[in-house]
């Protein structure tokens, strides 16, 4: 796609608007009874938090959670209209129909029990011999030691591989199953008396036997997985192979019978993780026959939970929900139902999304802001002091190929031979469904990347950036109020959408998306002595943010946060710059009492307002490569020189970093 070119005419018009235009600030987000200089985050978001307190449904709700809310409902309307009436078998009204109907027939759930994974179950109950088990685990989905799937070649990014990722261990982070602190401790007691109780309401009268089972494995193959510090080294997860090289690394495993019921036919594969893979495979041939098969039957009971009797769901929610991130009830039945609809048919129920909610004009105006945030990102690098020429172009040449998307793909994804059968159990469905997602998956197995393939639905209130392909994302979903409005002016949007687009920028240049270059190789295009001061500027970074105590005796982790923080520094750098030159022939006046400059941190802060559970603090600390809310404020600002000069912070205020141990990289 190729940026729109803006005629200096269109600026002066649309410069001339946005002096017409409202701040886009909420007065009522305010919290006038703290001090900026003291605790920016509390007195740019504490009315927000007074007036969004968390329900009993969500162990965190903030800006981006609110936004979903209204999506959510949105979509609930679009879809309630078409569940209402009958359709054509295989039209995409009867699916998304069928599928949102089942979610919600709780009545016909709890008639079933667990009648529909029984027969899952009897399947790898059934196998008595160690040669089944390569061809149990690749012709399900329901368990898995390991996960396969297909991406772009990291050396080869024009090109589709298969690739393998460390899986098994249902907690997620290794840190759950080897950590000592009280509040792991405590989640890992509940875990596994949560296993024991769910294999009692499948009938399992040694529930107690197989729950320490499940755990000892688990811990197995979590004691060979990396951490998720260790998973952000691209270079240090990609190992391409061939399928023989395959065969001889771990030799416990049947390949050609493994890969012949996934129906995958290959000469190549990169192996995520390499000792994992290893220890699954040793985990094969060395635990006894009944543990594994336990381990898997634990995988396929909580794979389905979600999806069967009120029971079996609550109880997987009082520790996935409760003990886990401290949520007290479960989201509504209908909410639950959309997010299902929205799982199995994204693209399908984007597109009427799209159509209804969606106007052109906004596409159009993200456009221009991404043309001058990508300006705006052109003019740091030219003067950078400490990147050499050699690099800067080497960093231009990446910028300028970004691809940018907005709003919706330009094609849509084809559902046809997706089958949606309401006499069948809504779970069976729901496994069809995924069995599509996989098939689509392995569709683009050794064949040319599809620059065009979008990574999220248009619905979703998100954005990404994709090193593989160079590109930058924004779906229809997040284009409004608090992060975009086209009534607001250019101090508010550039605050709030602009650092969003900012941010997606610098992950093309952040300590992963620094490593691929404009094609999206992982190849180095540094020269050495600039990567060493890269590499000393963002350890300044995550030092910073691993001293922060974001609950008692809790520590953040700035090495797992450094991306999302290196973007964060580096969408406000951008943004405000581009905001600066958008109105330096037309300065925007003071409003509400605001300047132009405090109207844009005002809206960057907004956009992180939240409430969070302490127990949700913890989980996240551990698992979220991404700081939490307050510190993407509290945390991000005291590093920018230009906040300090709009809000006037001095050496006396405690946000106060010193401007020699300020973070400065782009």
């Amino acid at each position: 796609m190729k940026l729109k070119v803006i005629t200096l005419m269109a600026l002066t018009i649309m410069m001339a608007a946005c002096n017409k235009q409202k701040t886009g600030i909420d007065m009522k987000n305010l919290d006038t009874s703290v001090n900026p200089q003291e605790d920016f985050y509390q007195y740019a978001c504490g009315g927000w938090m007074e007036r969004n307190p968390l329900t009993a449904e969500y162990s965190r709700f903030g800006s981006f959670d609110k936004l979903a809310e209204n999506n959510r409902k949105q979509l609930n309307d679009l879809i309630e209209e078409i569940a209402k009436n009958k359709h054509p078998q295989g039209t995409i009204e009867q699916k998304i129909a069928d599928i949102y109907n089942l979610a919600l027939d709780t009545t016909r759930r709890n008639r079933e029990g667990v009648e529909p994974i029984k027969p899952i179950i009897s399947e790898i109950e059934a196998v008595n011999d160690r040669s089944s088990l390569s061809a149990l685990l690749g012709k399900s989905m329901d368990y898995a030691l390991w996960a396969m799937y297909v991406d772009a070649d990291e050396l080869n990014s024009s090109m589709n591989i298969l690739k393998t990722y460390q899986a098994g261990f249902a907690l997620g982070e290794k840190e759950y199953y080897f950590d000592n602190d009280t509040n792991t401790l405590k989640i890992r007691n509940a875990y596994i008396d949560h296993v024991e109780k769910m294999f009692r309401l499948f009938g399992y009268e040694d529930a107690a036997e197989r729950s320490q089972v499940v755990l000892r494995l688990e811990t197995r193959l979590a004691g060979a997985a990396k951490s998720n510090v260790e998973l952000r080294d691209p270079m240090a997860n990609y190992n391409k192979m061939s399928i023989q090289d395959l065969k001889n690394l771990v030799p416990q495993v049947d390949w050609d019978v493994f890969l012949s019921e996934m129906n995958i036919h290959t000469d190549s594969v990169s192996v995520g993780q390499i000792a994992h893979l290893q220890e699954a495979g040793k985990l094969l041939s060395e635990e006894p026959l009944e543990d594994i098969k336990t381990l898997l039957i634990w995988q396929t009971i909580d794979g389905a939970a979600s999806y069967l009797s009120d029971d079996i769901y609550m109880q997987n929610f009082e520790f996935y929900g409760r003990q886990k991130s401290g949520r007290q009830e479960p989201s509504p039945l209908w909410k639950r139902a959309v997010s299902t609809v929205n799982s199995t048919l994204g693209e399908a129920v984007g597109q009427m999304y799209v159509q209804k909610y969606f106007p052109p004009e906004a596409k159009e105006r993200m456009l221009q802001l991404v043309y001058h945030l990508q300006e705006a990102l052109a003019e740091r690098i030219s003067n950078l002091d400490w990147m050499s020429d050699e690099t800067k172009q080497k960093a231009q040449e990446k910028l300028a190929a970004f691809y940018i998307k907005i709003g919706y793909p330009d094609k849509w994804r084809d559902y046809t031979d997706l089958d949606i059968d309401p006499q069948l159990s809504f779970y069976e469905n729901l496994k069809r469904a995924a069995k599509f997602e996989q098939e689509y998956s392995l569709s683009f197995l050794d064949k040319p990347v599809d620059r065009d393939k979008w990574y999220m639905t248009p619905q979703t209130v998100n954005a990404y950036y994709n090193p593989s392909t160079n590109e930058i994302c924004f779906p229809a979903g997040i284009l409004q109020y608090p992060f975009f409005s086209m009534e607001a002016d250019d101090a508010f949007n550039y605050g709030a959408i602009g650092v969003v687009i900012g941010h997606e920028m610098t992950h093309g240049f952040d300590d992963q998306g620094a490593q691929f270059d404009k094609d999206g190789n992982l190849q180095n295009w540094w020269t050495q002595e600039d990567k060493e001061k890269f590499q000393a500027r963002t350890k300044v970074m995550a030092d910073f943010f691993d001293n922060i105590e974001v609950a008692p005796g809790v520590y953040g982790n700035g090495k797992l946060t450094l991306g999302e923080n290196i973007a964060d520094h580096g969408g406000l750098q951008v943004s405000f710059q581009a905001f600066k030159n958008a109105t330096k022939d037309n300065p925007l006046p003071v409003r509400n009492g605001f300047t132009p400059e405090q109207r844009f941190f005002l809206a960057y802060a907004n956009v992180w307002a939240g409430n969070i559970r302490d127990e949700e603090i913890l989980n996240r600390t551990k698992s979220d490569p991404h700081s939490l809310g307050r510190w993407r404020v509290n945390g991000a600002l005291p590093h920018i020189n230009a906040w300090y000069e709009a809000w006037n912070i001095t050496p006396q205020s405690p946000m106060y970093v010193e401007p020699e141990k300020r973070v400065s990289i782009w």
